[in-house]
């Protein structure tokens, strides 16, 4: 019986490990982190993202989409843009941490905490 609760509380923090590996820090180490060093204006392609996509959904689902079949036909940013900027490499991260990443990314550039009334 020891056993058995042992191995299902290990399981549990297992799991509940995973999830909290990715978090916003976790989305800066592995993507802000890039674009830092490549001086790529994270700000910019999230305003491009809302101004087309206008929801959080839609954007994740584009976001995605480009991730793993980058192409400049596809993408939100101008030609000139990749003459500056090299072209992201398609990723082998898998859909659901993907998606999480991308949740994370969404929520560090939203707009809304920014929108603050004044009392």
């Amino acid at each position: 019986m020891v056993k058995i609760v042992f191995i299902l509380s290990f399981m549990s923090l297992w799991v509940c490990a995973e999830e909290l590996d990715v978090q916003e820090q976790s989305v800066e180490q592995n993507c802000l982190h890039c674009h830092q060093q490549q001086q790529i204006p994270s700000n910019l392609i999230y305003k491009r993202y809302l101004m087309k996509y206008s929801t959080d959904k839609r954007m994740e689902k584009a976001i995605f989409s480009y991730l793993k079949h980058p192409d400049k036909v596809h993408s939100i940013m101008p030609s000139a843009f990749f003459s500056k900027f090299p072209m992201k490499k398609s990723t082998t991260m898998d859909d659901r941490r993907l998606y999480k990443y991308i949740e994370n990314y969404l929520k560090i550039f939203d707009i809304k905490k920014k929108l603050v009334l004044e009392k």
